[in-house]
């Protein structure tokens, strides 16, 4: 029998560190949700892709934007911006990085199992 389970971000079940970001994940279930934190300045082919060998994430991504501005570049050029309360679909092959001087978060409901690990 399936059982409640209520979590909070202040006590994640993992967390991914790498430079300018977190990654903190919680179980629920059978579903993995994640919160992204990047500071200004941070890069995913830089501070996370670079950890791995790899130019362009290839995690797929569904989420939320909570405060922040980041934008993301396809592996076709196109690019687009991700603004708070934005809701997001994102395909593997693409980078992405923060703009401006204020830290990036969002709620990740699909990928979050497999991103920065």
């Amino acid at each position: 029998m399936d059982k409640t389970v209520i979590k909070r971000f202040d006590n994640p079940d993992e967390v991914r560190v790498f430079e300018k970001g977190t990654f903190e994940i919680l179980r629920l279930g059978r579903m993995v949700i994640g919160r992204a934190t990047y500071e200004p300045g941070w890069i995913w082919s830089k501070h996370v892709g670079s950890a791995t060998g790899q130019q362009i994430c290839r995690v797929e991504h569904v989420g939320q934007v909570v405060s922040g501005h980041a934008k993301v570049k396809m592996d076709d050029g196109s690019e687009f911006d991700l603004l708070p309360g934005d809701c997001f679909y994102i395909p593997p092959g693409h980078d992405s990085w923060v703009e401006g001087d204020e830290p990036y978060v969002s709620l990740h409901i699909m990928g979050a199992e497999d991103y920065a690990h």
